[in-house]
């Protein structure tokens, strides 16, 4: 035996002789050693309630510090750092309790194996010779020598090299009066040695393992708030040890391990109640923290993981490496998919045009259009960035000027850069609605420009900062190009379009609470599937991204009801819909002033759920223009008079649709600034920027 680690069993060894002497039975002895064995420990066991409750307390902290830096792990690293040192918890020190309970089973599998030693207190010389004359190996198990002189092969009479009579005697009486005997079973018989009626005894062990697994998943104050890898992995873990135990050691290593289940049990109860997590543990701010950072998790579903999400993964992390080598960067763009190339195209084109600068292009499409048009022009960069991996590198972000068409910027995932605080970012509209009704409350606080679509926007942006008392934004203005391209399109197919008979029907609606999609659509299409009109849905991005099995849903149950009469429209990166049809129906989208505007054609707005994500709107004091331009652009409908009405409504738009045209046309004009010079305002405003930026730098 070990020296030093004998002398680590030698007080163990006196508890468990101590045990023994006073109960007069060693499966006895051995249940009371594994209970005093709790007791002594139990100032541990106290330290441990209270140090996992200190992390479960910091978890909501740790989990909004994890939602806040994603994918920043030398962030996130130091922040848990100085939480811990605020806190005074150490990490490294929760392993004392898994070090002391090793230390205790292999005490205990020592004093079991070696009795002669801590329970008769025979010497090492004299151990080593009766194991010589009985022709075994005693250093790893005593148990053999007890077993001899219990069954009569080694006695009193028998003369043993080495060990005086005395001492034999001595030895052999005390041994044989060692009852090993508990519950019907031999504490030194090992279960794979007989099987039989011994496999219970793995079995039982296996059952308080899984037992007292249960029970800390339910109610152990740490145990409890792990994943379910963690609690079922240590639950299988900790099962197959005690199979382990219950098997190929002798049975009284297993009686302590059972014994020490059940008692880990009680204990947990006893210190939930004297030490309550409920009372010192924010268990609301942990449920929100958990809520929030699983949203971040959520944020790119699982994925099928063949050849392309493979070819993806790789080309995401060369992009990513690429995207920080670059230095110097003066221009980013930054885009949520393919479709969104469209409403920075006429910037893009005229910073090419007026300047040489190399325009970068972060996209979270790994098939956006952008990398076909990079292959024509050398200076457009673009980067595949999935949104996990966007979020860190928002947060590493070099370059001088970033531009985006995306609201609530800094507020949920996507954050100001933490390497540059002087990069100005730039909001250009993707609509040209209202910004104080249709986004969230300080949906744009955090931008240092925006790009106004018209004289609305700029007032309703400063009429924001009057009431919360916000810092002036620079305010540019600067108009919406794909209006403009879209009525320059819609103008040119007006006069080329040859009249087929048959009118087509446009259903774009928004993707909020209540929209067309989730409310009406059915009592729609029954009542416009008809010969007489096409119709085809286009239903909003977001939706698509959201809700896509309740949308496949709907195409699957109108797959073969309406044939050609009928088209579900999936890819938005083409506005040929918008610019063909006759009539749209729409709720609160804001495709519906592109639509009126570029075709001179009226639409029909079912009064659904107001599209209002900002509840406090009207402390601006000013009506949003999606209110105010559903009168002049067309007719309004409530969603209960459909079945009777719309049919008839959508016969009058379209017979009308000529006497909207010059109202539409006018509307537009007042509406919007810089027509079809807006691509070239915005440029002139950046490069501006950039050089204002150069001489304070100089």
């Amino acid at each position: 035996m070990d020296q030093v680690f004998y002398y680590i069993c030698v007080p163990f060894g006196f508890l468990m002789k101590w045990c023994w002497q006073l109960v007069g039975n060693y499966g006895l002895a051995i249940i009371l050693f594994t209970l005093v064995s709790k007791v002594v420990l139990l100032p541990v066991s106290v330290w441990i309630q209270k140090n996992s409750i200190l992390m479960v307390k910091l978890q909501p902290d740790i989990n909004f510090l994890k939602a806040r830096c994603y994918g920043d792990t030398e962030a996130i690293a130091e922040g848990q750092a100085k939480l811990f040192k605020q806190n005074k918890y150490r990490p490294m020190l929760t392993l004392v309790p898994l070090i002391l309970q090793i230390v205790l089973l292999m005490a205990v599998v020592e004093i079991i194996y070696h009795p002669l030693s801590f329970l008769f207190g025979a010497s090492d010389g004299a151990v080593n010779s009766l194991a010589a004359f009985l022709g075994a190996d005693a250093s790893g198990n005593q148990l053999t020598i007890v077993d001899a002189i219990q069954n009569g092969r080694l006695t009193a009479a028998s003369v043993v090299p080495g060990v005086s009579a005395d001492d034999l005697r001595g030895l052999v009486d005390a041994v044989n009066a060692f009852d090993l005997s508990f519950c019907g079973f031999r504490i030194s018989t090992v279960t794979s040695d007989v099987w039989g009626v011994y496999t219970v005894i793995p079995l039982v062990a296996g059952l308080s393992s899984f037992f007292l697994c249960w029970t800390q998943n339910l109610s152990n104050v740490i145990q409890h708030e792990q994943g379910k890898l963690n609690k079922y992995g240590l639950m299988a873990l900790s099962v197959g040890i005690s199979l382990y135990l219950g098997c190929f050691v002798p049975s009284g290593i297993a009686l302590y391990w059972i014994a020490s289940n059940l008692f880990s049990i009680a204990q947990m109860y006893l210190l939930n109640l004297a030490i309550n997590p409920k009372k010192y543990v924010d268990y609301d701010a942990l449920e929100r923290s958990r809520k929030q950072l699983a949203e971040i998790e959520a944020l790119e579903p699982p994925k099928k993981k063949d050849a392309a999400y493979r070819r993806n993964r790789k080309r995401e992390r060369k992009d990513y490496k690429k995207f920080f080598h670059v230095v110097n960067k003066h221009v980013v763009f930054y885009s949520e998919g393919s479709g969104f190339y469209k409403y920075f195209e006429a910037v893009i084109d005229e910073l090419l045009k007026r300047s040489n600068l190399v325009i970068h292009y972060v996209t979270n499409d790994p098939d956006d259009r952008v990398f076909a048009l990079a292959e024509q022009q050398p200076r457009i960069r673009p980067y595949y960035i999935g949104l996990k991996k966007l979020i860190p590198l928002m947060m590493l972000a070099d370059c001088d000027v970033m531009v985006m068409t995306t609201p609530d910027f800094d507020r949920y995932y996507l954050k100001r850069s933490r390497v540059r605080k002087d990069i100005e970012y730039i909001y250009l509209p993707h609509d040209m609605m209202s910004v104080h009704m249709g986004f969230r409350e300080g949906a744009l606080d955090a931008f240092d420009t925006i790009f106004c679509s018209g004289e609305h926007v700029m007032n309703e942006v400063r009429a924001t900062e009057r009431v919360y008392g916000l810092p002036e934004k620079k305010l540019v203005p600067f108009g919406y190009p794909l209006a403009d391209k879209l009525v320059e399109a819609g103008r040119a197919a007006r006069a080329e379009r040859v009249s087929t008979g048959r009118k087509q029907i446009l259903i774009a609606p928004s993707w909020q609470e209540d929209n067309l999609l989730d409310s009406c659509i059915d009592v729609l299409l029954e009542q416009l599937c008809l010969p007489e009109y096409r119709v085809i849905v286009r239903p909003h991005p977001e939706y698509v991204k959201r809700y896509g099995a309740r949308l496949q849903s709907l195409v699957d149950r109108y797959r073969d009801k309406c044939g050609d009469g009928l088209v579900f429209e999936l890819d938005f990166s083409s506005n040929e819909s918008v610019t063909t049809s006759d009539l749209l129906i729409t709720d609160w989208s804001g495709i519906a002033p592109e639509f009126c505007f570029s075709t001179g054609r009226p639409a029909l707005f079912v009064n659904t759920k107001l599209k209002c994500l900002n509840p406090n709107w009207e402390k601006i004091g000013l009506t949003p223009v999606e209110i105010s331009l559903r009168d002049e652009l067309g007719r309004s409908i409530d969603p209960k008079d459909l079945p009777s009405s719309v049919a008839s409504v959508v016969r009058e738009l379209l017979e009308q649709s000529d006497s909207y045209r010059e109202r539409i046309d006018e509307r537009f004009e007042s509406l919007i600034f810089n027509h079809g010079e807006a691509g070239q305002a915005g440029a002139k405003y950046i490069l501006q920027s950039l050089t204002e930026k150069r001489a304070a730098k100089s």
